[in-house]
């Protein structure tokens, strides 16, 4: 029995080792490398995949498509009130300059004081460095906004400054300000000696469009001239990529009459910025519109 018994364990440990499989022999390099088979592998499966999406892609053509979605247009997503000023112009109209201004006040959907804006479609390429357009203009009538004015001068330079009525007038005290990414300005003036100080702080200041520039007025030897123009109402504009000016002229409260006087002169203003170069008409539309209100075409005054 008890040889039967280790003739039966010796016949299972054999059976055993019969079963294990031998390891796999791979060559060093080429085909029949390890890396190569399993590269294969992988694309096979890739390649398994692709078809199953495709079967699936087709699949799901092959459906019977459901209703349409109902689209509505951008007045009707509008809000009630929008709606009803929108009714108030004639689309299919062109309005005279002081006609769209009284139409612009009326149909301003909001409560607050909205800001009357000019958006004009230019025939200039933005691309042409003597066709990208930028200046600056002080309205006769100001622009309704308060301005915060931050010089950045030497300190004989600040005290006066302060008396044409910066907000902020400092030497070195104002980096410190810059270090903490303290922005309490809308408008910064600089000497052009000082220039190369705010150079550190160009990625803070030039996204907000905070960057004095001498086409801007704000870097300049005559900085109380400057503080003043600030404060008056001086307004930059410049063209954007799709070649289009937009300018805010005033806000609802002003009245027609000085709302005209800022539109004329930014239109004065954009008449001697026509490039010499240009091919074309120079403007080519004219839109006038509230803040948050509906759009109203004026007739080109260049045409």
């Amino acid at each position: 029995m008890v040889e039967e018994t280790e003739n039966k364990e010796i016949i299972e440990n054999v059976a055993e080792k019969a079963t294990i499989e031998e390891p796999e022999k791979f060559a060093k390099s080429g085909k029949k490398s390890k890396k190569h088979i399993e590269e294969v592998k992988a694309e096979e499966e890739r390649q398994e995949r692709k078809k199953e999406r495709a079967a699936k892609e087709a699949e799901a053509a092959n459906k019977p498509k459901g209703a349409a979605p109902i689209t509505r247009s951008k007045l009707e997503r509008r809000g009630k009130k929008y709606q009803e000023m929108a009714k108030l112009i004639d689309k299919t109209k062109v309005y005279g300059l002081k006609e769209a201004l009284e139409l612009a006040a009326k149909t301003s959907p909001v409560k607050f004081d909205a800001s009357v804006e000019v958006h004009t479609r230019l025939g200039v390429d933005p691309r042409q460095a003597d066709q990208n357009i930028r200046t600056t203009l002080v309205l006769p009538s100001g622009s309704g906004k308060t301005v915060r004015v931050a010089v950045f001068a030497p300190l004989y330079v600040c005290k006066a400054a302060k008396t044409a009525g910066a907000d902020i007038a400092e030497d070195e005290e104002f980096l410190k300000r810059l270090e903490k990414g303290t922005i309490d300005f809308d408008v910064l003036i600089s000497t052009p000696q000082y220039m190369p100080k705010l150079g550190k702080y160009a990625r803070l200041l030039g996204p907000r469009g905070l960057m004095p520039n001498p086409k801007a007025g704000t870097v300049t030897n005559d900085v109380e001239k400057a503080v003043k123009e600030a404060k008056a109402g001086k307004v930059e504009y410049r063209v954007d990529k799709q070649a289009i000016v937009h300018i805010g002229i005033g806000k609802v409260s002003f009245g027609v009459d000085k709302l005209l006087a800022n539109a004329e002169a930014f239109f004065d203003s954009l008449k001697v910025q026509k490039p010499a170069s240009l091919k074309g008409s120079f403007v080519k539309s004219v839109y006038i519109t509230t803040s948050m209100g509906p759009s109203i075409q004026v007739e080109n005054l260049y045409n």
